[in-house]
């Protein structure tokens, strides 16, 4: 009973020390390293407040939302350009479809949600039938979309409709507690619907990823296609799937980003594909497939808006030292996943 006993627990413990699961560590820990050091340096000022901890999420809502989607055409070895594309489009489709042609808003919202699922679909097929590389297909696609906003409108369309209004003021309130009730004199924070829609997004990819048939061939292609081909499992359909499901994200990243900013533009979310790529990578994503999971994706998010956060408490700093830091820690991960790759290499030589 002992040796089971133990080896029990020694196969716990090496089912969390799996190296799959080192970058979501290494996730987690550097977040909480830098909200630790923004705790300490600028406690006092507001920055461990619930108010700035929701504005993380609110923040980068949007590229989370897209990011889920992401991370599943990440795990499969693939790449996606066309997603901010894809998100701008949606925004002129909304912004065009109400201003200019009179029709509602929820309309253009389906409307826009089938066109990226359609595209990211034809993606897809491109990818597996015809055998172009992830790169180039979704580059192609991110052209098509961003000339079709431009053919719609090269200048920005308010969109000033009541539904839009009522979703952007969608809010869940909190309130301070007191003597066992709820002050509700001054609240604490609020918790817009973005952020909602990216935690049960990431809820929904979690769930697709590690509870699902469908999960598991992601994975499996992602690990090693030519196996999952010889295994008889269904990689045609899953990497479709897969992309369809992107331009999914895509499009309701686009309808998130209409309710912040309450406008369509052609140039809107430009170069957005890079940072919800990077979301993914610094959430631990392998770029080489086949590893990834959707709460490293949210710590990936939430790291993103920590950097800015600090910078803005710093009130010295210009905000471009954002950006050298995102890239300083996409070149951290890339390291860490290069060593974990070379690890797992030989433990299992």
């Amino acid at each position: 009973m002992k040796k089971e006993a133990g080896y029990s627990r020694q196969s716990l413990f090496g089912r969390i020390m799996n190296p799959k699961y080192i970058m979501v560590y290494a996730t987690i820990g550097i977040f909480l390293i830098i909200y630790c050091y923004g705790a300490v340096r600028y406690g006092n000022i507001g920055f461990t407040t619930l108010r700035t901890f929701v504005n993380f999420f609110t923040d980068n809502a949007y590229y989370g939302i897209s990011a889920v989607g992401m991370t599943m055409v990440l795990i499969t070895g693939g790449i996606d350009l066309s997603v901010a594309s894809v998100a701008s489009l949606t925004g002129m489709l909304i912004a065009y479809g109400y201003t200019k042609l009179g029709i509602s808003p929820v309309i253009m919202m389906i409307i826009a949600i089938l066109i990226g699922v359609g595209l990211g679909t034809v993606m897809g097929l491109g990818i597996h039938y015809l055998n172009v590389p992830p790169f180039i297909m979704t580059l192609t696609g991110n052209f098509l979309a961003r000339g079709v906003c431009s053919l719609i409108s090269r200048e920005s369309i308010s969109v000033d409709h009541p539904l839009i209004n009522k979703l952007a003021g969608i809010k869940i309130t909190l309130y301070k507690l007191s003597d066992g009730e709820w002050v509700k004199i001054k609240p604490i924070t609020s918790i817009s619907l973005n952020v909602i829609i990216f935690l049960v997004m990431i809820a929904l990819g979690t769930y697709m990823l590690q509870h699902t048939r469908f999960g598991r061939n992601v994975y499996a292609i992602g690990g090693n296609e030519q196996s999952a081909k010889l295994m008889g499992l269904p990689v045609a359909r899953t990497k479709v799937m897969v992309y369809a499901f992107n331009g999914f994200c895509s499009a309701l990243a686009g309808i998130a980003y209409v309710l912040v900013v309450k406008s369509g533009w052609n140039m809107a979310l430009q170069g957005g594909e890079l940072e919800v790529i990077s979301c993914a990578v610094i959430g631990g994503t392998l770029l080489t497939g086949g590893v990834g999971f959707m709460l490293g994706t949210m710590f990936g998010v939430l790291l993103k808006s920590v950097i800015p956060a600090l910078i803005t408490f710093n009130g010295h700093l210009n905000s471009w030292w954002g950006k050298i830091a995102t890239g300083a820690l996409l070149l951290l991960f890339i390291v860490i996943q290069q060593a974990v790759i070379g690890y797992s290499g030989k433990k299992k030589k």
